[in-house]
């Protein structure tokens, strides 16, 4: 089930080149750093955009494991990582992305002498045939 806030313990595997962190319940979140600041920005990081690509693909979102409960060695401990997703999951949907489009050269032309930005025009159109209607300020 889909939720605004996560909280999964992280593990922080300390070694001479830097620190490791795996979650015990999101195989393959694997992030890592420098130093124990780094780390719990990374790892806040990794774990929102695993568990947006989990909601996503509807993938089943574990329950996260007890701390008390994680086996660790003398190099790692553990620290419960919390995200709040609304924020990642809105950063990641109004994501920019490059498209090309062909139109005559005329008017293209024309629409550069008239110094028209096609980008917030294509938006536009997009949104008026799409009938996305948006929020005013």
């Amino acid at each position: 089930m889909r939720k605004d806030h996560y909280v999964y313990p992280a593990i922080f595997d300390y070694a001479d080149d830097g620190i490791s962190i795996f979650f015990p319940d999101l195989p393959g979140c694997l992030p890592c750093a420098h130093t124990t600041e780094e780390a719990i920005r990374n790892a806040k990081e990794a774990m929102a955009l695993h568990l947006y690509s989990m909601e996503q693909d509807n993938d089943p979102i574990p329950e996260p494991t007890p701390v008390d409960k994680l086996k660790l060695e003398s190099n790692q401990i553990p620290i419960l990582i919390e995200v709040y997703m609304p924020m990642y999951r809105e950063a990641i949907e109004n994501n920019y992305v490059r498209k090309n489009v062909t139109l005559p050269a005329w008017l293209e032309k024309i629409a550069v002498e008239k110094g028209m930005n096609f980008s917030q025009i294509l938006q536009s159109a997009l949104k008026e045939r799409l009938g996305i209607i948006e929020k005013q300020s």
